[in-house]
């Protein structure tokens, strides 16, 4: 159990409940890359080598059950997704690279204000209600079944992606069914679903920097 919530049960709801809604409001609050950056990390590793086993199996389980080709193909992109970023952002947390004279470089990237803040505290006010979300639960093993806190870790990682590294949700190169993928040119990222996913409030989609690709409007 991570740190800092020790005292809450895997089936106490409102503990968790509690404690993400605390997360969100508290991360609302950031205002530059840098600080978003440490923050993040911070919480990120109050997770314990259990939460992330879990959580890594409910990926691969996720991806286990697309058809085949697109399944193959979209494998890679989804563990690019979990531990490339999660990775990536350890890595800049211990080199300091959030920290105010983050690798002693006045060009620091991370030394500047979150590029969209107003879109960043839209994504944090709707990261309660998406990680407390119940989409219904099939006869899969108690053991994947989605926890609130599990559900924070993909909104805190793709924070990281969104918010401070100002990349697309999806990384660069995912598959779509169709054929289509997210791809990068000189002046945005383009994605064949940017605008596709509206009506979910929740999905990450709605906040991502990516544009709508305009091949697959």
């Amino acid at each position: 159990m991570p740190n800092g919530r020790n005292h809450i049960s895997d089936g106490d709801r409102d503990g968790e409940s509690a404690y993400i809604k605390d997360i969100a409001e508290r991360m609302s609050g950031c205002l530059r890359k840098c600080e978003l950056g440490e923050f993040i990390a911070a919480e990120i590793k109050k997770y314990s080598r259990y939460d992330l086993q879990i959580i890594s199996a409910r990926v691969r389980r996720e991806v286990d059950i697309l058809p085949e080709p697109y399944r193959s193909k979209f494998r890679p992109y989804s563990e690019r997704w979990f531990f490339g970023r999660y990775h990536k952002l350890l890595l800049l947390s211990g080199e300091k690279a959030f920290a105010a004279d983050g690798r002693g470089n006045a060009e620091n990237p991370f030394c500047r204000d979150i590029a969209d803040i107003e879109t960043f505290k839209k994504f944090c006010a709707v990261i309660h209600e998406g990680c407390m979300h119940d989409d219904g639960q099939d006869d899969e093993a108690e053991i994947l079944r989605k926890l609130p806190r599990h559900n924070l870790f993909y909104y805190l990682l793709n924070a990281f992606a969104m918010f401070v590294m100002d990349e697309p949700g999806h990384p660069v190169g995912t598959p779509f069914p169709g054929g289509m993928t997210v791809t990068q040119t000189q002046e945005s990222y383009l994605c064949p679903i940017r605008d596709k996913e509206e009506e979910i409030l929740h999905s990450i989609c709605n906040f991502c920097p990516a544009k709508q690709d305009p091949k697959n409007l």
